[in-house]
């Protein structure tokens, strides 16, 4: 039985110990003492798995390894991917303002819902703007600043950034676990067990994470791989790794947008590809579980549909809106140029607002704004939600069934 991780000389050893000409590493494993915290609650047989070693991954070294070569069919869909990436964000970075914030908050929303986070678009929306609402809602909330810090940061993606991008995330919520690696076990799944022993995934002991995660940074930083095969790799071993007490799922696809903004795919807009992996979760694991065993295919595969969804839903999304802004254009009896007409475009990156917002977004007076506002009403664009005259909020709701339907559609598992 394996103690603790040895010094930092021999845990350097250990992680560069794999061939190069291997084609990709599976996780090999080691065990560690457990001392449980607490058994209270615990019927006799739980305490009895709680209790000896328990086996915790030992993912190898990457930074210098090759992609292994992939098959013609998934080299050309990641190909194929790739393309179609960049002709978005080409097609849409030229009247990207209004809508790049929504497809930012749309994936915002499905990496949280592969979380199983989730929260109606009209509750998000509150919790932008700083109104009552769900838990949630301001964890979906928090996690588009992770997405904007990851883009943000993608120019020096280093330790530091990573560690930026789950402070954003986490850094209202649970604060006493952001600003550095963890310094605990941590494992995925094993029901309401306080022990890794039924897990179904033991990530590597904290005393490798800090080595193992300059290697990913290594590799994640290299120029001479194909993009998405790069980018896939990235994000499961940084999944196995699991470098943080909470929140790893949600930094790790903010780490794949850092690394398309990186590379320049997609320098205009957000592509929500969490949508993507979200119609298809169980495959999105399986992939993950296959990587672990030395497998790289899946989570390629993985990626390269997701992307291809991705796209389709995303294009409806920006369709769906652009619909609404002909629309209501047509329909305001305010002149253009005025504010309740540049409070339109406003909704289609704000859904819902109050006359603060508006007054700051367009550098208006809270009157101004709010005279704006009720025109908007008045014409049937904009609907109150709350009652009464204090702390008035009102939402768009052609724009909020757009983000839903996107969000079905989402959900829809492809066959």
């Amino acid at each position: 039985m394996i103690d603790e991780v040895g010094n930092s000389e021999q845990q350097q050893r250990d992680i560069h110990s794999v061939d190069p000409a291997v084609a990709w590493p599976a996780v090999s494993f080691e065990e560690h003492p457990w001392a449980s915290d607490s058994e209270f609650g615990l019927s006799h047989r739980a305490r009895l798995r709680s209790r000896g070693p328990y086996r915790a991954a030992v993912p190898s070294a990457i930074a210098h390894l090759d992609v292994p070569t992939l098959g013609r069919d998934s080299a050309l869909e990641a190909e194929d991917a790739v393309s179609s990436l960049a002709r978005f964000d080409g097609e849409y970075g030229s009247i990207a303002a209004p809508f790049s914030a929504m497809l930012l908050r749309s994936e915002s929303a499905s990496s949280s819902e592969i979380e199983q986070l989730t929260a109606q678009p009209t509750t998000i929306a509150l919790a932008e703007l700083g109104a009552k609402s769900s838990a949630n809602a301001l964890l979906i909330v928090a996690n588009t600043r992770a997405m904007e810090a990851a883009i943000s940061l993608s120019g020096d993606l280093d330790e530091a950034a990573i560690i930026a991008m789950q402070s954003a995330l986490l850094g209202d919520s649970s604060p006493h676990m952001t600003g550095e690696w963890r310094t605990t076990q941590v494992w995925v799944g094993g029901g309401l067990s306080n022990s890794p022993h039924t897990a179904s995934f033991v990530p590597p002991h904290h005393g490798r994470v800090p080595a193992l995660m300059a290697d990913l940074v290594a590799f994640a930083r290299r120029t001479d791989l194909p993009a998405l095969p790069h980018i896939a790799i990235t994000h499961a071993q940084f999944e196995t790794i699991h470098p943080f007490p909470d929140g790893n799922g949600r930094t790790g696809r903010a780490i794949v947008h850092s690394m398309l903004h990186r590379m320049g795919i997609t320098t205009n807009v957000t592509v929500p590809v969490s949508a993507g992996l979200l119609q298809d979760t169980a495959g999105y694991f399986r992939a993950l579980e296959a990587y672990r065993a030395g497998d790289v295919v899946p989570i390629v595969d993985a990626f390269s549909r997701a992307c291809v969804s991705a796209l389709s839903n995303g294009r409806q999304l920006v369709a769906d809106l652009t619909l609404f802004r002909t629309d209501a254009e047509r329909a305001t009896t305010a002149r253009r140029g005025s504010a309740a007409w540049r409070t339109i475009d406003i909704l289609l990156r704000a859904p819902v607002l109050d006359a603060r917002s508006v007054s700051a977004e367009l550098g208006v007076t809270p009157q101004n704004a709010q005279a704006g506002i009720d025109r908007l009403v008045s014409d049937g664009i904009l609907e109150q939600v709350t009652e009464g005259r204090r702390n008035r909020y009102y939402r768009a709701s052609p724009v909020l069934m757009a983000l839903d339907e996107f969000a079905q559609r989402a959900r829809r598992r492809r066959h």
